[in-house]
């Protein structure tokens, strides 16, 4: 089939209780494995680029890529995003350049000029059959050029979100309930460590959630910085001549719970990063003579795919759902 857009994956996942994993893609690798986990469970997804990715991969390379991912997993539906755009400039370019779903990003604005730069870039992507992911309160982190000071960031205000919605006319709307970007989500001060000794984040903002779902019935929600950051990949980074002390993620288990409800996209990144990076670097401590990237590459493409199965699976409940 070819390149959808969220509209009936999101209804589907608001009626049975499971979300779609949005994943970044930035290389080939990337986009095989996620997408040929998602071929084997038969779970419907999105790849979503950055502002950051297209600086780095190139448009072009990166649609193709994707266009390469269609002809080679055709029973499931996939989705091009645009993740977090910044202005209507690059919105456009990306709806002009075949996305079917974008994102502007403008939560870091007064809310009456979020309300007017969602509602240009919704009434061009409408016009040309795209669907359009808005943002509501902003999240700390870094993710590419989306940087915000812990401290700084700012839940979502329920009261708003009816306005938002009926005047810009989004399709879908990020809201901010305690996530973070990057994989320094959380600095230690805001954890609280177990009997392992093993940071433990402050929970998620569900009642926040809750008062939006009973505002926006039907609506669906997305949650961006929901990365777990697996400590496998952390420990596996440290014992190989990284330096990753305290990355902390969000616990898989709220991440279950908020899929259960309206949440119907849950973007995840740090995650495939971290797998990547992990396994690279453990491949070259046990083979310091190896160059050839083909050599590398595989096992963390491998590492992906099953880290992307583990998410489909036991995290957003999408297998077999395409």
């Amino acid at each position: 089939m070819p390149l959808v857009t969220s509209t009936e994956m999101f209804k589907k996942a608001y009626n049975g209780g499971y979300a779609i994993g949005a994943f970044n893609v930035n290389n080939m690798e990337i986009v095989q494995a996620i997408t040929e986990a998602c071929k084997e469970e038969h779970a419907p997804v999105i790849l979503q680029v950055s502002k950051g990715a297209r600086a780095y991969a190139n448009h072009t390379y990166l649609v193709k890529l994707v266009e390469a991912a269609v002809i080679e997993c055709p029973e499931i539906p996939i989705v091009l995003h645009l993740d977090h755009g910044p202005d209507f400039e690059t919105c456009k370019a990306c709806i002009d350049g075949g996305f079917t779903s974008v994102m502007i990003d403008a939560s870091s604005k007064p809310f009456a000029e979020n309300i007017e730069i969602t509602k240009k870039v919704v009434e061009y992507a409408h016009a040309h059959g795209v669907v359009v992911e808005a943002e509501l309160g902003t999240l700390a982190g870094i993710e590419d050029e989306v940087k915000v000071e812990h401290g700084a960031e700012s839940y979502t205000h329920p009261e708003e979100v009816e306005e938002f919605v009926s005047r810009t006319g989004c399709d879908s709307l990020a809201i901010a309930i305690g996530t973070s970007h990057g994989a320094y989500k959380f600095t230690a001060a805001q954890c609280t460590r177990n009997e392992e000794g093993i940071l433990v984040p402050p929970p998620l903002r569900f009642d926040v959630l809750k008062e939006v779902e009973k505002r926006l019935p039907g609506f669906p929600i997305v949650l961006h910085g929901s990365s777990s950051v697996p400590q496998e990949y952390v420990k596996m980074i440290n014992e190989n001549g990284g330096a990753m002390p305290d990355a902390v993620g969000i616990p898989e288990s709220q991440l279950r719970e908020a899929a259960r409800s309206s949440v119907c996209k849950i973007n995840i990144d740090s995650d495939l990063r971290l797998a990547m990076t992990g396994s690279i670097r453990k491949f070259f401590a046990e083979h310091p003579d190896k160059f050839d990237p083909r050599e590398y590459l595989k096992p963390a493409r491998a590492n992906i795919k099953e880290l992307v199965r583990h998410k489909l699976v036991d995290v957003l409940g999408c297998s077999g759902k395409a």
